[in-house]
């Protein structure tokens, strides 16, 4: 009788033992699935364009084998000093010594300025090649930039444009006008020789009250700089390696992108067939070639980002950066 009751006392210990242990696991907080991190729904459809934007350098740079930045700038978004901080992070994860595309798009700008970020890039760059593409237009400062390239990738809707420096001068009624360099100089030497050849002729007499000799010499000194900066960019550029025999000197290839008689307007188109017969390197695509389709594409989503005419737009794969270039 003892030892059945003690078996069964500990029959009982037993399940109240399993009980309690069942009640305590079940008691035991469950642990919740962590949640993957992730971009919010709304986030990921705002910037949609730029992943895909990104997503398309990203295939182009697989495609060339060269890293791919890309500038550019609406109808009034000119080049100037503000501009380097921002090239400078374009240029920020790109390799010493590695081939660079540079999508190029500006309507041109500060010369000094665009010489500088020219210099960050071939500094980069080395001896590496650096191609220009001008999708649509590079015009003034930005064909300066385009002169430092090894070569200059265009197509039917591409456009490079004169050198020449422009000023901005307020006519008799008080506006404000663009005005080429080249067109006050012009106007000066043309009135001076009136005069040595009629020393009382009124008109001329009454034109050159309106010129400034200071600001002659100044607007001097701004179109020598202009050729100068020509030169040293085509000796880096594209004529470094070209035989002196094998086509137009740099000093001649400048002299004909600052002269007003082959481009009267300053805005004047210079199509690759203009740029190729200059002497410049050009490798003309037509507008069906594939690689070409893929930077005309890019190009097409990257408009889509300059909403303001000042509004500049400086993107790679890892950077997306604008800025105004009124502020």
């Amino acid at each position: 009788m003892r030892d059945t009751q003690t078996s069964s006392d500990e029959a009982v210990a037993k399940v109240d033992g399993e009980t309690a242990l069942a009640v305590t696991v079940a008691e035991e907080p469950v642990p919740a699935t962590a949640r993957k991190f992730s971009k919010t729904p709304a986030f990921q459809a705002m910037h949609a364009l730029r992943y895909r934007r990104q997503e398309l350098i990203s295939e182009i740079e697989k495609v060339t084998g060269n890293k791919l930045i890309c500038y550019l700038g609406g109808h009034s978004g000119q080049i100037n000093r503000d501009d380097a901080v921002f090239f400078g992070d374009l240029l920020h994860n790109i390799p010493a010594n590695h081939p660079v595309d540079l999508l190029l798009q500006t309507p041109g700008g500060d010369i000094d300025a665009a010489e500088k970020l020219f210099k960050m890039i071939r500094n980069r760059v080395r001896s590496a090649q650096l191609r220009v593409i001008v999708p649509d237009y590079a015009k003034s400062a930005g064909t300066l930039i385009a002169l430092g390239a090894d070569v200059v990738m265009m197509s039917d809707s591409s456009e490079l444009g004169p050198i020449d420096p422009q000023v901005t001068l307020e006519d008799s009624s008080g506006n404000q006008m663009a005005t080429p360099i080249h067109s006050y100089l012009e106007a000066f030497r043309e009135h001076s020789e009136a005069l040595r050849r009629k020393p009382d002729d009124p008109v001329a007499l009454q034109m050159l009250k309106k010129i400034d000799p200071i600001k002659f010499k100044h607007f001097e000194m701004v179109m020598r700089r202009a050729r100068t900066i020509a030169e040293e960019l085509l000796q880096q550029g594209m004529l470094r390696s070209r035989p002196t025999a094998s086509g137009p000197s740099y000093t001649k290839i400048a002299n004909d992108l600052l002269d007003p008689a082959l481009w009267p307007s300053h805005g004047q188109m210079i199509c690759a067939e203009d740029a190729i017969e200059i002497g410049l390197t050009i490798d003309r695509r037509d507008p069906d070639d594939e690689e070409w389709q893929m930077f005309w594409q890019l190009y097409c989503y990257q408009r889509m980002e300059l909403p303001n005419a000042s509004t500049k737009l400086f993107e790679s794969y890892y950077a997306c950066l604008h800025c105004d270039s009124a502020t």
